[in-house]
């Protein structure tokens, strides 16, 4: 089975994905293999460059996401035009990986990806799993997180599906607006649900 792990910027799905690992469950993160896909050299990364310039590199090379994240956050063509361009390359490397994994016999195992729902891929998973949490304590969140303004943490925000939209697609929810232990409660129980055992994943 693959359970699709998805949510908001802030919503506490690291969180989730963090308590699934640590039992036992793997996971293949979309975030991580989109920092790889952009390691200079690579071919996404030549593509950024061409299309951004060196505003959103640092003198060393290495793309700054803060930078990038700043512009696209704020303009809905341009992120558009990043997503098209990464999207093929991480969804290939994440595929490799899931034939890996059931190759050395796990039966369970997690996509970790932000914008499974805005994306379609849920036709790539066999089961939704949405960290939720409220609008204002994302904004509240996020703001604390990152240090941003509450501007900049709105943009962020607005430019993803609400997360109440996420809930009319997902098979679970684990609502994160308390403490962590809590949310732990609820994905133990949600995994009961799904007859899945992570030490026989």
């Amino acid at each position: 089975m693959i359970i699709g792990l998805t949510g908001g910027i802030a919503s506490g799905k690291s969180l989730l994905a963090d308590d699934m690992r640590s039992r036992g469950l793997p996971i293949i993160d979309a975030d991580a293999i989109a920092r790889e896909v952009v390691e200079p050299g690579k071919p996404v990364y030549e593509k950024i460059k061409a299309f951004f310039g060196a505003r959103v590199f640092h003198e060393d090379g290495t793309l700054d996401r803060k930078a990038l994240g700043r512009i696209i956050f704020a303009d809905e063509e341009k992120r558009q035009w990043l997503n098209s361009t990464m999207h093929p390359a991480i969804s290939e490397e994440m595929m490799a990986k899931k034939d890996a994994l059931f190759e050395q016999g796990h039966h369970t195992l997690v996509f970790d990806i932000p914008l499974l729902i805005e994306n379609n891929r849920m036709n790539t998973v066999d089961r939704v799993l949405l960290a939720y949490v409220d609008e204002d304590v994302q904004l509240k969140r996020l703001m604390e997180r990152d240090g941003s303004s509450e501007e900049e943490a709105l943009d962020r925000i607005r430019s993803q599906m609400p997360l109440k939209e996420k809930k009319d697609y997902a098979d679970a929810i684990v609502d994160n607006n308390g403490s962590r232990d809590e949310s732990s409660e609820q994905l133990a129980y949600i995994l009961a649900e799904w007859n899945i055992d992570p030490r026989k994943s």
